[in-house]
């Protein structure tokens, strides 16, 4: 019988056990445990001395050299000895394994494990530590350019305002709201003074599901499939924006936000018009990504995107958030 094609598949982890321990030479036994579907789908490689994080990117999702930029900027940042799970060469020092899936070519990544485990809600000593962390990596990346996507205004705001219509009706409030938000934003991006805003390449997805803290509180930074070229404040802007959603004390939120603000000006000062631009830089970014769950529709987000999700996430987030920095949509 022939085999029906398929478009995306879930890799069999008892067989990427075997594929692992003989690509990377691993002298123990492994295990190997499906962590989480995705865009990405990772795989948690265990032997008895080590562990790992297999990552493999869904069918033609990045390319080969969009892979080996992600690799570039993590190895430098490993390079200058900060707090990033780095990838592992094989013994030939290739980083990229070809993987023949049922939906064609996928590509592997191993990556070093992040010490510790995520925390949900943690306390304003971390948030100085993951401002240090980011402050420390952007101190590195400020003025690196990768092969890599710029985040413009198009990208953030045009093109996944575009992926919503197909999912949201023009006549719906919330995609009316959007579509005022996305004059608003495009317009304050077009304001910016970037001779006081620092560029270079961006992870643009810090956030605690892509940290690890140790027992002594020490935070490992992982994930950097989205890693582009942008103004450094995305990074800071984003975070920021991730903390209000998750600290719903308004009070909280300020003593954290100002930890994590003396944390990241320990070692390297923000400028007051990157100060000034975070409100409308992190709402771009919260853009760009309900574009991106659109765009995964089919091997990742159909689970919850529609039009009643969508709607709940841009009243629920977006514009509490909006409303919060007061960027107003004209009737």
């Amino acid at each position: 019988m022939t085999v029906f094609p398929v478009t995306n598949s879930t890799l069999s982890s008892a067989h990427l056990a075997e594929f692992v321990r003989k690509e990377y030479e691993l002298k123990n036994e492994v295990i190997c445990e499906l962590l989480k579907t995705g865009i990405s789908h990772t795989y948690l490689i265990t032997s008895k001395t080590e562990k790992f994080v297999f990552r493999i990117y869904s069918l033609n999702w990045r390319t080969k050299n969009e892979i080996l930029e992600e690799i570039r900027l993590v190895s430098l940042l490993k390079e200058n000895n900060l707090p990033v799970s780095f990838p592992i060469p094989d013994s030939d020092g290739e980083y990229i394994k070809e993987l023949n899936a049922p939906e064609g070519i996928r590509y592997g990544v191993l990556f070093s494990h992040a010490a510790g485990s995520k925390l949900l809600n943690y306390s304003t000593e971390i948030h100085y530590k993951v401002g240090r962390a980011m402050a420390q990596i952007h101190l590195v990346t400020e003025t690196v350019e990768l092969d890599r996507v710029t985040y413009s205004s198009e990208i953030l705001l045009v093109r996944s305002f575009e992926r919503l219509k197909s999912f949201m009706a023009p006549q719906n409030p919330e995609m009316i709201y959007m579509s005022g938000l996305k004059e608003i934003l495009q317009n304050e991006i077009l304001k910016i003074d970037f001779a006081q805003v620092r560029y270079g390449a961006v992870h643009l997805d810090i956030w605690f599901d892509n940290m690890h803290f140790s027992e002594e509180q020490e935070v490992t930074i992982f994930d950097f499939d989205f890693c582009g070229n942008g103004p450094l404040a995305l990074d800071i802007g984003y975070y920021v924006m991730q903390l209000f959603n998750l600290e719903k004390d308004e009070e909280e939120y300020n003593r954290k936000l100002d930890s994590f603000f003396k944390g990241y000006e320990s070692v390297t000062p923000i400028s007051g018009e990157e100060k000034r631009i975070l409100p409308f830089l992190s709402t771009a970014i919260y853009f760009f990504y309900l574009g991106v769950q659109c765009q995964r529709f089919d091997n990742w987000s159909n689970v919850f995107v529609n039009e009643i999700y969508l709607g709940r996430f841009i009243k629920m987030i977006i514009k509490r958030w909006a409303d919060y920095n007061t960027i107003a949509i004209k009737n």
